[in-house]
């Protein structure tokens, strides 16, 4: 699965505030999310959040660069 830094995806399981939404804010092993809704970083592993994510709402880095 390709994520990206400013992806944001949709949850299966929300986060204890109630949402379902996060931005992905570092890439690698380990991912670090923020809460679109109250702003709490965390850190997930790779396996568990592409168990977890429902959907890619937005892929802004996936799209070139222009001049």
């Amino acid at each position: 699965m390709d994520l990206n830094v400013g992806d944001i995806v949709r949850l299966k399981k929300a986060h204890p505030c109630g949402n379902t939404e996060f931005k992905i804010m570092r890439t690698g092993m380990d991912f670090r999310i923020e809460c679109l809704k109250c702003g709490h970083q965390t850190w997930i592993t790779r396996a568990k959040l592409e168990r977890n994510i429902k959907k890619i709402l937005t892929a802004e880095n996936s799209q070139g660069i222009s001049d």
